[in-house]
């Protein structure tokens, strides 16, 4: 009996957790995972993990003497570094980083960050909106460069 009822109540989750919200979309499912260990994991230069409609989750990692490449854009990012040693450049000024520290880039704000280390530097940032092609892995930073992709709009769920 008990068997019986754990599986009626097992199908009744699926039944409920499948169905549409009163607006009629299908909940989205988030993402729920342990990001440190798969942002020093990585050896990708970047991998785009999860694309909401809001945000947009990325692992990178950089060589030693790699650097994103200065760039500027029109959302805010945010950067955790989970392994190595580096150095973030904000409009023009150096700061040394290193595993725990977090950095936030407003949108319009000038910035770089170069590895100075002599093993890669493991990060994951968040863009705000979406920035890249969902699911986009781009194995090195020659990849990244030749690629010239952009968010489409198409989102993980």
């Amino acid at each position: 009996m008990k068997k019986y009822f754990v599986v009626v109540l097992f199908v009744m989750c699926l039944i409920i957790s499948s169905k549409e919200s009163s607006t009629g979309e299908v909940p989205m499912k988030g993402y729920i995972q342990n990001i440190e260990s798969i942002a020093v994991k990585n050896e990708d230069f970047r991998q785009v993990l999860y694309t909401a409609k809001n945000s947009q989750l990325v692992v990178m990692a950089l060589k030693p003497k790699e650097e994103i490449g200065a760039e500027v854009h029109k959302l805010d990012q945010f950067f955790r570094i989970e392994e190595g040693n580096g150095e973030v450049v904000l409009n023009g000024v150096h700061t040394a980083i290193s595993a725990g520290f977090a950095i936030v880039v407003p949108a319009g704000l000038n910035h770089n960050i170069i590895n100075t280390g002599t093993v890669p530097l493991k990060l994951y940032t968040i863009y705000s909106p979406p920035n890249h092609r969902d699911g986009v892995i781009h194995h090195t930073r020659a990849d990244a460069i030749s690629d010239n992709e952009h968010f489409d709009g198409k989102t993980t769920e």
